[in-house]
């Protein structure tokens, strides 16, 4: 994080044009690109090399050396016996096998190795070797640490150590030049190593921005990450502007001496062929009742024993009907399981008195969820299409949005690794990204500008358009999804043209919009698979405050969009505040007037409610709550259910771009 300025789509298209047939992904420590990269590759015709840059321990992940001293490094420091706190290692996915090795390996090193980064360690590299290549690394591996040392035997022992694990045509002498010293000094040792271990070589070019000129947006995003400004000589920063991606002929000439290391970028480009695979659903396997021999039959039984406590004993033509087609196409698209999975979830809450949501969204159009009690709405009488739900011509995963009490959300997911193995169940990583305003106060802020120049710059910006920034870009350039942006950008135009510091900080500013921030975890998104996540995707630990790091949640490494792309099951357990309150205020209720209130069986017509409504006296009410939609309420005047319905189906950003729920309120 703030660690990288080059974007995946921009770095991928400039080796597209430049002919390059591969490109690499080595984040620091992580994977949290991956998906995007392997996509974005894919779309520009070129073969994307998997990996990461490791993080690891001088010789075991369990060690917690004391870091000497407040000087921060590429290695996080020194400790007290004069190692680093860790090292870098590169590794690169061969083949379908290491990818699924990188994942192990990643997860561990946080659940494992975890202190200030994710480490790995020669005891992890034996247990997953097969299918990686590996490399010796930058100037903070362990190879070249122990140059810079003074100490050729450690370097030579510790590259023929790696070469045993990962084997002699996987192990690559790694050489870079970047312009800095320290590197001239090694890469003449590291010709030696690989003489004396018959060890191929290997060029490479650290790139943490796509071109030259973004190095500046690079050192503005450094700052960021460390709280600094560009003119501290005191700050953590990159030597030089030579971390950008060269082109072909750049790296051909850079290495003219030593033509086979460029060779070889060819030959781990032709070697590396990892096939992920989007699109195949996998659902955890459901645990059956022995009386039943599949999913299928199970869901049936459960719905035609749910309808009849939602429509009685004997079942209307058209109620079997429907639920015969229902189960159908849900069989069909094999989604059983999926079905399974929610109802026991939702029973468990109902069981164990914790609130549950009445359903939301396209589902409540299902009436099998209605009879399994996923759903509080009848779609039969309410005549809602199942289609809008799951449509036979188009397989796409359920989704069924769970709202519990937000009090008892750690329950259901503790519930939920109880049933399908806490190996087996995780919450997914969210990123928040630099914004527009963001951006302009941060460059503002790093290149040492007072206050005022970074706020004078943000508040010329154009005003939010449904909560959202215009882009830096749109308000210089028109393009017809911003144009209303672009237009009240004028006065920022003439700013930027006029004011040389302005365009200082908007020039800056563009470099680091849109880049990642910080992770957190989704507030709703578990993900839950059939085999142990690892052999889907990388997890990772999320500290908490005040929490033991080995008691933090599990969490994906890769982002909600992209686990459902991998076909993994993805659920949203909602934790609403309202649902705490509507069930605290029952209780109140009960304790004063002795009367217990039934939610599923209140009115829909109660002229009580709709004066409250009418008059926009609906804070605290789900959906109701917000300035702009009580203020339509007013307009709209509701005197049934339907208007209310209608109102939460128009406020949403299509129809509010035609107007069309002014128009409703005004009709």
């Amino acid at each position: 994080m703030l660690d990288g300025a080059a974007r995946v789509s921009d770095a991928v298209a400039a080796a597209a044009r430049d002919g390059q047939p591969a490109l690499g992904i080595t984040d620091h420590g992580n994977m949290y690109g991956v998906l995007d990269f392997y996509k974005a590759c894919h779309e520009n015709g070129i073969k994307p090399v998997v990996g990461t840059e490791a993080y690891m321990a001088l010789e075991s992940r369990e060690e917690r050396p004391a870091r000497r001293g407040r000087r921060m490094d590429d290695s996080g420091g020194d400790t007290d016996d004069g190692a680093k706190l860790y090292y870098h290692l590169t590794l690169l996915a061969e083949n379908d096998t290491g990818y699924r090795n990188l994942l192990k390996l990643s997860s561990r090193a946080f659940l494992e190795g975890y202190y200030y980064k994710p480490r790995m360690d020669w005891d992890l590299f034996e247990q997953h070797s097969d299918g990686l290549i590996a490399t010796t690394g930058c100037l903070g591996s362990v190879v070249q640490q122990a140059l810079l040392k003074g100490n050729y035997q450690h370097a030579l022992d510790r590259a023929a150590r790696l070469q045993d694990i990962f084997g002699r045509d996987n192990l690559f002498i790694e050489l870079q030049d970047h312009e800095i010293p320290e590197q001239r000094q090694c890469n003449p040792q590291l010709l030696e190593i690989a003489q004396t271990l018959n060890a191929p070589l290997l060029a490479t070019n650290d790139l943490h921005y796509t071109t030259q000129h973004d190095a500046e947006a690079h050192d503005a995003l450094l700052c960021v990450q460390t709280g600094s400004q560009m003119n501290d000589p005191d700050r953590f920063k990159f030597h030089g502007d030579q971390h950008y991606l060269k082109t072909a002929n750049e790296m051909r000439d850079l290495f003219s001496e030593l033509p086979e290391s460029c060779d070889n970028t060819l030959w781990v480009a032709e070697r590396a062929d990892v096939n992920i695979e989007f699109g195949n659903v996998s659902l955890p396997r459901f645990p059956l009742p022995p009386e039943f021999a599949t999913d299928n039959d199970y869901l049936q039984h459960l719905a035609f024993e749910g309808a009849k406590r939602r429509w009685g004993n004997q079942l209307s033509d058209e109620v079997v009907d429907r639920l015969g087609y229902e189960l159908r196409v849900i069989a069909d698209m094999e989604f059983s399981a999926y079905f399974l999975i929610t109802w026991d979830l939702i029973r468990h809450a109902r069981d164990n008195g914790i609130r549950v949501g009445p359903g939301r969204g396209s589902a409540a159009g299902c009436a099998v969820a209605y009879c399994l009690q996923i759903t509080d709405l009848d779609p039969i009488k309410y005549d809602l299409l199942f289609e809008r739900f799951l449509n036979p011509g188009r397989k796409s995963m359920p989704d069924i949005d769970m709202d519990f009490d937000d009090r008892y959300r750690d329950e259901m997911i503790r519930y939920t690794a109880e049933t399908y193995g806490r190996e087996h169940v995780a919450q997914i990583v969210t990123f928040s990204t630099i914004k527009a305003r963001a951006a302009v106060r941060d460059a503002a802020r790093v290149l040492g500008y007072p206050y005022a120049v970074g706020d004078k710059v943000a508040k010329a910006m154009p005003p939010l358009v449904m909560g959202r920034d215009t882009p830096l870009w749109a308000c210089f350039d028109q393009e017809e999804q911003y144009v209303d942006g672009y237009k009240a950008a004028a006065e920022l135009r003439q700013m930027y043209d006029t004011d040389p510091d302005v365009k200082r900080v908007v020039d800056v500013a563009k470099g680091l919009e849109g880049l990642r921030r910080q992770d957190s975890i989704h507030a709703a998104a578990v993900v839950i698979t059939r085999d142990p996540l690892t052999e889907y995707l990388p997890i990772q630990r999320k500290p908490e405050s005040g929490v033991d790091p080995q008691d933090a949640p599990v969490v994906t490494q890769f982002e909600m969009n992209g686990v459902e792309e991998l076909g993994l099951l993805k659920m949203d357990f909602l934790g609403l505040r309202t649902l705490s309150i509507i069930d605290e205020a029952l209780k109140l209720i009960e304790t004063t007037t002795g009367t217990a209130i039934d939610l599923e069986h209140i009115p829909l017509d109660d002229v009580g409610t709709f004066q409250l409504l009418q008059a926009g006296d609906s804070l605290g009410v789900f959906q109701l709550e917000s300035s702009p939609m009580r203020s339509l309420m007013r307009s709209l005047n509701p005197t049934g259910f339907d208007d209310i319905a209608a109102l939460v189906a128009l406020y949403r950003p299509g129809p509010m771009a035609a107007n069309m729920h002014n128009d409703y309120a005004d009709r």
